[in-house]
């Protein structure tokens, strides 16, 4: 009698066991990558928050299919070794099925052959590098590409401004700068009467700008992020130049330091606060309430990212990378930042938000798409 007890309750546990496998995991893991310390921590930060605020909604929401979502972050400190060994880590021992970032070009090329190798569906939100998703299939981006956001200025130029003469400034050294200056000068239907370089070292443009405005320009590109671009508006200002200067979303915060020298310029960006859609002041009402202060672009992208992600997830209805790389292939969605789609490459050809410094606010002026 003893015997067949033991029996019965050996079959009983082993039936437990087997049944305990078949709920799969308790959570949903997915990873972000993103630089937390070192100088883009400022970026890195703002993408952690926002992706934070978006997994605590989903769950607070009932998660994906009942179970919560995992956020595991690692700080890569903005550096492409460090990103690769937290990558691994993240596959190896943390077992994710997803992963949101890295935040900026470079960390994403390093890690995009990685993502593919291991079948792990990638989505970052602000790797704006051209060559961050061709070549990978579960690579994909929350942003629209350099070459995009330069084209979408020079047709604001040529549509919105009626400019006719336009001069390019750009850091002859810098790849993000580059490609947008040759962006620009490829669609702008204009006379482009200069285009002039310069070095990361380089902090005296007068000579540049006196240059240009002799040559009659009525605007002037410049594709740089907001430091530089202080300096050179205010060297303009200081030669008389009366061109609009131009920029691309490396300008975002420049009001914040240089706002009396940039004010009546445009720049493109992925979002504005002054956007009156319901999306878009839905997520500053929520960022503002969770941490003080009002989420910049990058936030609204990575608050994008992991909505994307979480939603390819969900209509998979299963954690194998092979069926989220599907569904994330079919997105159809509107998001803070825009409408999202993704092509064949895992890009997306949102409307480009144009913004207006006026007053030291940041304040839109139009959307622009193709």
């Amino acid at each position: 009698m003893k015997k067949v007890l033991a029996l019965v309750l050996v079959l009983v546990l082993t039936a437990a066991l087997f049944a305990g496998c078949d709920k799969g995991p308790e959570t949903v893991k997915i990873g972000l990558i993103t630089p937390k310390t070192g100088d883009l921590a400022v970026y890195g930060i703002a993408v952690e928050n926002a992706v934070i605020l978006a997994v605590d909604k989903i769950n607070a929401d009932g998660g994906i299919d009942g179970k919560d979502i995992e956020l595991i972050v690692y700080d890569n400190k903005a550096d492409a070794t460090e990103s690769i060994n937290v990558f691994n880590r993240l596959v190896d021992n943390d077992k994710i099925v997803a992963l949101v970032g890295p935040v900026i070009s470079s960390t994403s090329l390093a890690v995009a052959p990685l993502a593919e190798a291991a079948g792990i569906p990638m989505i970052s939100p602000t790797a704006t590098n051209l060559a961050v998703t061709p070549d990978y299939e579960y690579v994909f981006r929350a942003c629209y590409t350099d070459p995009y956001q330069g084209a979408m200025v020079a047709k604001f130029a040529n549509e919105n401004l009626m400019a006719t003469k336009a001069a390019i400034l750009y850091n002859a050294g810098d790849d993000y700068s580059s490609g947008l200056a040759t962006a620009f000068e490829g669609t702008f239907t204009g006379e482009v009467v200069a285009k002039e370089g310069y070095t990361a070292d380089d902090v005296d443009f007068r000579s540049l700008l006196t240059s240009i405005k002799e040559l009659g320009a009525e605007v002037v590109f410049v594709p740089d992020y907001y430091n530089t671009i202080g300096l050179i508006a205010t060297q303009a200002r200081e030669v008389g130049l009366e061109a609009v200067l131009l920029g691309g979303d490396g300008w975002d915060a420049v009001q914040s330091e240089y706002g009396d020298v940039t004010e009546g310029y445009f720049f493109a960006n992925h979002y504005s606060t002054t956007d009156e859609s319901p999306l878009v002041q839905g997520f500053i009402t929520d960022y503002n309430a969770a941490y003080g202060e009002t989420p910049n672009a990058l936030a609204a992208l990575g608050y994008d990212g992991i909505l994307v992600m979480a939603a390819a997830i969900d209509a998979a209805d299963s954690l194998e990378g092979a069926d989220i790389l599907a569904a994330l292939k079919g997105t159809d969605m509107d998001a803070v930042t825009g409408h999202i789609t993704f092509d064949a490459n895992g890009d997306t050809e949102k409307s480009v938000s144009i913004i207006k410094i006026t007053n030291g606010d940041l304040v839109l002026e139009t959307k622009i798409s193709k």
